[in-house]
């Protein structure tokens, strides 16, 4: 690939964002990456489009995610080695409204198989995140 396609490296100062509350609670997730796989992860997001609600960048071995609008942090990833990764995941309830872990692995591993993929297409997810609340409302 040319130096001048490669996609620069998207840091924290690139978009609003706020610091994991200290209300928050901790998983593991286990499932690996392939170099790929980690290096789009790497290469971080900035949001295109009101319908992308994802803000996330690295920073060493850790992913951060942020919600566009507001800058909240979800979720704080410490990638391992082994594979458990270490996963902080918001509990401020003015922040983010889930309040099982469960549901987090479920939502978690569905964004990240969203952004590991290229392209990334923020319309996608928006669309399966649409249809995950029609099926919780029982409107499918």
């Amino acid at each position: 690939m040319k130096e001048e396609n490669k996609k620069a490296k998207v840091c924290r100062k690139d978009w609003k964002n706020e610091p994991m509350p200290e209300k928050h609670e901790t998983f593991v997730l286990q499932r690996s990456f392939d170099e790929k796989q980690m290096d789009l992860l790497r290469a971080g997001h900035i949001p295109e489009a009101m319908e992308d609600k994802w803000f996330f960048y690295v920073e060493g071995e850790t992913l951060f995610a942020h919600r566009s609008w507001t800058g909240y942090c979800i979720y704080r990833i410490d990638f391992k080695e082994d594979d458990h990764h270490i996963v902080r995941v918001n509990r401020d309830p003015e922040q983010y409204g889930c309040t099982d872990i469960k549901e987090d692995i479920v939502n978690l591993n569905k964004l990240l198989d969203y952004w590991a993929r290229d392209p990334y297409d923020h319309y996608e997810e928006w669309l399966g995140e649409i249809q995950d609340g029609l099926k919780k409302a029982g409107k499918e």
